[in-house]
């Protein structure tokens, strides 16, 4: 990765950075408040970094029982770096920590960097309960 370091060590992230970028640029995730984001980071199955000159510059996150399934989340790469395959390198970290497992992620957009990974849309086999947004902006979640 040249100037880059991909890392999966969760002590290593700068959760400010995170924070910084899910809270104003991450479509999906404006909603959370940071005490949320803390619970996600600390109860994440694993974490992934991009770094450069020990800075954050993207990360994600993923929810799994580390055997059978695993969900990818809150992928994203600053927009001063991108262009250099970071978010490929970042998803491809992602996926070798659980090889055989059954991956699932929510996604409106980059639809192509999670189809060279094998991403399709659902088969007739998936059933989703979808998040009451009123329960969670209402605080449940705290």
């Amino acid at each position: 990765m040249g100037e880059f370091e991909i890392d999966d060590d969760p002590a290593r992230l700068d959760r400010d950075a995170v924070w910084a970028w899910l809270s104003t640029d991450a479509y999906w995730g404006r909603w959370r408040q940071r005490e949320h984001l803390e619970r996600q980071l600390d109860a994440a199955w694993r974490v992934v970094g991009v770094y450069r000159d020990g800075r954050t510059l993207g990360s994600a996150r993923a929810v799994s029982d580390g055997v059978s399934f695993a969900y990818l989340a809150d992928v994203w790469v600053d927009p001063s770096v991108r262009g250099h395959g970071l978010g490929v390198a970042l998803v491809d970290a992602m996926l070798a920590g659980g090889p055989g497992m059954r991956w699932s992620l929510h996604t409106r957009d980059a639809h192509g960097l999670y189809a060279r990974f094998g991403f399709t849309p659902p088969d007739d086999t998936l059933l989703e309960r979808r998040a009451d947004p009123e329960v969670i902006l209402g605080g449940t979640l705290t």
